[in-house]
């Protein structure tokens, strides 16, 4: 038998066998890793410079002549991809959920008995309030978020984060809020989350609290219906469409230029302090993983910001058609609500339809223009229009839109406030939802909620008076 002195002479001659072997293994694969990149980057006397793919892709994407321009035009892109594509799904499935689906519903609530309030309650309001936020909200977002996951995924958005650390630093914000700025325009809700990659506590409730200056995909309906029918009209036909896009295009920017507005005070005031240096490490650039881009885009957040948006849409229903069916001395709430904000909504430009509206649909977005338009009906007393009080609806012809936002009272200036207030208002209750949940501060919620509108109604108050001064209406 071997003694313990022998054991030990033999284990220590292992572990020394082993440790050059791995010591040699190390040092094998640094010098191959040098030579590797020495071979990439090192030219050698004669010899022709090597095409690099990442090298000239980050003089492409990184300089500061290109990157913003390639960005501005990159998202721009991903925007236009997901509007036009968004159309032909969110029609079919209003067209099943809506003109199919909410008739069947409807029928078979007469068969079995059920009294006309409850159907009305529940089909009219619950159910198609739901239906609204699903057939405008779905297609978009599973476009957008799938788009946006593959330029993550293939290295981009750290070079975004790279172009726009020195304007968002002299903000006194994080380089990383373009990030979660971006994001915002699929979902604001979606943006909350995602400033969960900024370490500084200060830092991300900047971007918390301005990410509601990003427009969501709620909010581009609005603001493409309202610009292709007063703004894009105001050019000749050929140039309409043109203009229209260019008047969003243009409330857009106002949201980013609102974004660093809001940071700089933010950051030398309630937030001061020094903005944060952070190390960026530019990811090699690499091919999408299509099955994990589906399920992070689709599942994660899809689906879910979608479920919290028709959750919070249920009770805005039912208190549409409750406001709209309820009567007190032979007006419905809804026409007294709307006759007591007119003053108000007048000198903002805008008027009491529109700030009701507003009000109603906090739990979305989405819904904003059927219920404008519903609400415009009943008070204006319009016939051939919808289907009854409390039941939204939307329109297929351009020029019915012009004859009940004409009968409504609307003007250009209305028109150009709506787009403002659509851009600067508080949040919808899915994003003060997530603000709060992000946050767990009462006090940080509501000021992500009541600056905002602070800030919107500010604005088209100055606009409506300068409007008026210089003669607009």
């Amino acid at each position: 038998m071997k003694s313990q002195n022998d054991i030990l002479l033999t284990a220590n001659s292992l572990r020394w066998e082993i440790g050059e072997n791995f010591h040699d293994s190390l040092m094998d694969a640094i010098y191959q890793d040098a030579a590797r990149i020495s071979d990439r980057v090192v030219t050698k006397t004669g010899e022709k410079p090597r095409f690099d793919w990442d090298r000239t892709l980050d003089k492409l994407l990184t300089s500061r002549l290109t990157g913003l321009p390639v960005m501005l035009l990159l998202l721009t892109a991903v925007f236009w991809i997901t509007i036009a594509g968004a159309n032909v799904p969110s029609g079919m499935l209003a067209s099943l959920l809506i003109d199919t689906l909410q008739p069947v519903l409807k029928n078979l609530a007469t068969q079995i008995g059920m009294p006309w309030w409850l159907s009305g309650f529940l089909l009219d309001g619950v159910y198609l309030a739901g239906a609204w936020v699903i057939s405008v909200m779905l297609p978009p977002m599973a476009i957008f978020f799938p788009l946006f996951t593959l330029l993550e995924d293939f290295g981009y958005l750290p070079r975004v984060a790279f172009n726009m650390d020195n304007l968002f630093r002299k903000a006194g914000a994080h380089g990383k809020q373009a990030l979660t700025m971006s994001m915002g325009y699929g979902c604001n809700a979606a943006g909350i989350v995602a400033t969960r990659i900024i370490d500084s506590p200060r830092e991300r409730l900047i971007a918390i609290v301005t990410n509601n200056f990003a427009l969501c995909n709620g909010r581009w309906p609005t603001q493409i219906l309202i610009a292709s029918l007063f703004i894009g009209a105001l050019a000749p036909a050929a140039l309409g469409g043109l203009v229209s896009a260019g008047a969003v295009v243009v409330i857009a920017l106002l949201g980013i230029f609102l974004t660093f507005v809001t940071s700089w005070f933010l950051s030398r005031t309630a937030l001061k302090g020094e903005a944060s240096t952070f190390s960026l490490e530019l990811p090699p650039y690499r091919p999408p993983r299509i099955l994990r881009t589906l399920y992070t885009s689709l599942i994660d957040r899809t689906i879910y910001v979608l479920w919290r948006a028709v959750v919070f849409a249920v009770p805005a229903g039912a208190a549409i058609w409750l406001l709209s069916n309820i009567k007190v001395a032979e007006l419905s709430l809804a026409e007294h609500i709307i006759n007591f904000l007119n003053p108000f909504g007048f000198l903002l430009g805008l008027n009491g339809v529109i700030l009701l509206a507003y009000i109603i649909a906090i739990p979305a977005n989405e819904i904003v223009i059927p219920t404008v338009l519903m609400l415009t009906v009943l008070s204006a007393k319009l016939a051939g229009f919808g289907e009854g009080a409390g039941v939204m609806f939307e329109l297929d012809d351009a020029n019915a839109y012009m004859n009940v936002f004409t009968a409504g009272g609307w003007t250009l200036l209305t028109a150009v406030n709506l787009m403002l207030f659509s851009l600067i208002h508080n949040p919808c209750s899915t994003t003060i939802y997530t603000i709060y949940k992000e946050t767990g501060s009462a006090k940080w919620t509501a000021i992500s909620a009541l600056l905002p509108i602070v800030m919107g109604f500010a604005i088209c108050f100055v606009v409506a008076q300068v409007w008026r001064v210089l003669g607009g209406i």
